[in-house]
């Protein structure tokens, strides 16, 4: 059973209030700041909807409601007061190396000695960032969005961290009920994001070149991939599909990857238009003028729903099964 933590989340934006949220309900004591005055206001109403969410499903721990929040979770404006005392330091700020050092740097004069610091970050090695005397107790701690409703979370431990402090974030993780992957050296995207990396690679040479609408791409991914994948994974489904066949798809170049030209003019054309995504109202999709919050709670909704149907059925491949040794 993991102990309660007093943890400080540095960065109330996306993927901040969300984490901040994460640990509250995980039990633990919550410091939440961000440099932006009105991003920080914001995180509360933010955190509070997807709790109501969460609340609705019955999918929010027993007993708790905004007012739990308000005393789990409380908004600093000052980084000394945010992380006076804080034993897990999270975080998920702008992925950008030179504020990511910066904050260290600050950091450094801040914290405790002995708090855990756990990056947020997507793609950067952000240890070369970090001053040298705090890697003992430094990681990576990778969640994916919205991550109180996405189990996943990648584990990176910088080359001299001790190994209590990443049993610690571990066990923490686990407690929540979340699905740590500890990686045994950083690589950029982890595995998860790598792949997702590939895939839209592909998907945009087969839009580019004609090949198919973005349409066609979703309707192929949920209905053919996604299916299969939510029960059997990726290397499950290869032993169901019977490994000669994946061997003589190798050996006969069944495949092969799209050129790396390092941009997409399909892509490229939309957000030069201002067509960026659900946010902007428009991107591969018109979505007809719905707010981002209710295009939000609606993912979040099917989310659950899909959640409860796989807990109720269970994965073909999961932790419970025995990999057998390459």
């Amino acid at each position: 059973m993991s102990r309660q933590l007093r943890v400080a989340v540095l960065g109330a934006g996306t993927m901040g209030h969300a984490l901040a949220l994460v640990f509250a309900m995980g039990g633990h004591r919550v410091r939440l700041t961000d440099s932006n005055p009105e991003t920080l206001a914001r995180a509360q109403g933010l955190m509070e909807k997807a709790l109501a969410t969460l609340e609705a499903a019955h999918e929010a721990p027993r007993g708790w409601g905004s007012a739990q929040l308000a005393q789990a979770c409380t908004r600093h404006a000052d980084l000394a007061e945010t992380v006076e005392g804080a034993e897990l330091i999270v975080e998920a700020i702008v992925e950008n190396p030179e504020a990511k050092r910066d904050l260290y740097a600050r950091l450094d004069a801040l914290s405790p000695p002995e708090a855990i610091w756990a990056s947020n970050t997507s793609y950067l090695d952000v240890f070369p960032l970090m001053p040298k005397h705090r890697l003992r107790r430094a990681l990576i701690a990778h969640w994916y969005t919205p991550p109180y409703l996405v189990d996943l979370v990648d584990l990176v431990a910088s080359p001299d961290c001790e190994p209590e402090a990443l049993r610690t974030v571990k066990e923490a993780v686990e407690a929540m009920g979340k699905v740590p992957i500890v990686l045994r050296k950083f690589i950029p995207g982890y595995i998860a994001n790598r792949i997702q990396a590939a895939f839209q690679a592909e998907v945009q040479f087969l839009i580019d070149e004609g090949y198919a609408s973005a349409q066609d791409v979703d309707d192929s991914a949920l209905h053919g991939i996604a299916l299969r994948f939510a029960i059997l994974g990726i290397m499950a489904k290869a032993d169901f599909t019977g490994l000669p066949m994946l061997q003589h798809a190798f050996r006969n170049r069944m495949y092969t990857p799209p050129p790396d030209t390092g941009a997409s003019a399909s892509l490229d054309a939309l957000v030069a238009r201002g067509d960026t995504g659900v946010m902007a109202g428009r991107g591969y999709y018109d979505w007809g003028g719905r707010p981002p919050e209710q295009l939000f709670e609606e993912r979040d909704a099917k989310l659950i729903a899909l959640k409860k149907a796989l807990r109720q059925i269970g994965a073909m491949a999961g932790r419970g099964m025995k990999e057998n040794p390459l």
